[in-house]
Parts: structure tokens; sequence; C-alpha cells
């Protein structure tokens, strides 16, 4: 099942594997009246509906070979960049742990995961709850540490960082930041798409899923406000 969740300003968003793309939008033009036009500019393809529902993709990886607006559904250049073969890097992390790795069109073929123990906040007051507070900091910078020295091994070397087409980031959004500031992964960071994937605590199979998910097409879906 394809994964949903509503995005600001209104709509939603879904996931949808590139082979999946094409059933996808036929389904789509059937829900909503046909398709009117399709419309493609190097940052996005947008699909508006008959009743004015629009589904619309932003490139995750480069460009789209861009075109003027066409009428009906035209879906090539959307296929094109959506099919091709990629090298991407995965970096996700969270406080309790980080799975890093290298996957070609969804496979893993390089990996690497940790876990470290760090305690939740403490709700006791005075300085019992200082001196929790201090060590769950000192646990996260220890964990934190070694995510960044993992990060670093698998996807920093330029020999690695040569191969990658783009770098998919995912878990605790302040976690990725704060890898964010060494310089270690400057470039690591410089590959990475705006999307940070949702993911629970990293592990194995997490990362394998990622690597699926990192293929996958970001399509952001905004029905036309029915008068009541």
């Amino acid at each position: 099942m394809s994964k949903v969740w509503p995005v600001s300003g209104g709509g939603r968003a879904v996931e949808v594997p590139p082979e999946r793309l094409t059933g996808w939008f036929a389904r789509f033009a059937a829900r909503h009246g046909g398709v009117v036009t399709t419309s493609v500019t190097p940052g996005r393809c947008l699909v508006t509906a008959a009743d004015g529902t629009t589904a619309s993709v932003a490139a995750a990886f480069g460009e789209f070979t861009p075109g003027s607006e066409s009428e009906g559904l035209v879906l090539d250049a959307l296929l094109a960049h959506a099919l091709a073969p990629r090298r991407i890097g995965l970096l996700l992390v969270r406080l309790g742990g980080h799975s890093i790795g290298v996957a070609q069109d969804g496979v893993v073929l390089v990996s690497t995961t940790d876990s470290h123990q760090v305690h939740g906040r403490n709700k006791a007051g005075g300085w019992s709850q200082q001196r929790y507070a201090r060590r769950r900091e000192g646990q996260a910078r220890v964990a934190l540490q070694a995510a960044a020295d993992d990060a670093a091994r698998v996807l920093a070397p330029p020999a690695r960082l040569g191969e990658l087409d783009a770098v998919v980031l995912g878990g605790d959004r302040q976690a990725l930041e704060a890898l964010r500031g060494d310089r270690r992964l400057g470039e690591v960071f410089a590959l990475a798409s705006p999307r940070v994937l949702d993911v629970p605590e990293p592990r194995r199979a997490v990362l394998d899923e990622a690597a699926e998910r990192a293929r996958a097409v970001e399509v952001v879906v905004r029905e036309t406000p029915r008068n009541s």
C-alpha cells in the first residue's frame, strides 16, 4: 500500500513506486474526469484534471527534461526521470541509533547499523532532573558522534562520493542537523535530496525499506474546494 500523509497548504502526498506511476495516473484521471494538461518544467511536473484537481511531482534528483504544456496526460519526462538507474547514499539517524548505506536501484549494497541507549526525559524536578538531563545529553552526544563517524566512513570517502547520484536522509531532523555541522560530511549533505524520510528507529530492515522508498515518487494531490 502506498504511503500517504497530509501536506501543508492542504492536500496530501503519496509515495508511488516508479513502476506504478502509469497505473496511478490512469486511476487519477478516471477519478477526476480525465486530464486536461500536463506541464513540465525543470523542477516540476504538474498534471491538471478536468475538475481542477492537480497532481504535482517535484524533481527529486536533478531536473526533468523540460517541455511545453501538453494536452492530456503525458508522462514521458516523469517516467524517464523516475526510472533512471541511480546509486543513492542513505543516512538514517535518530538519537537511539543510525543506519547508513549505499543502494543501487532500491537494493542495499553496503551498510552499517548501530544503536545507542539514550534515556527519555525525566519529569522529576530539582537536582535529580538536572543530573538526569546532563546524563541524557552525554548519551546523545555519544550516539551522534558514532553516527557521524560511520557516515564519514561509509559515505564520505572521495571514491564513494564520486559514485553517488544523490543522498537521501531519514529520521530525526534535529539529529540530522547536528550531523550536518560535521565538516567531514559537508559533501555528503551537499548531495542530499530536500526530502527527509519519516522512519522509525533505524535498523537494517528499515534501511532496506528506505532504499525502496528513496526511489518512490512523491506526488502531491490538491483538490479544488467544492462550493457549499
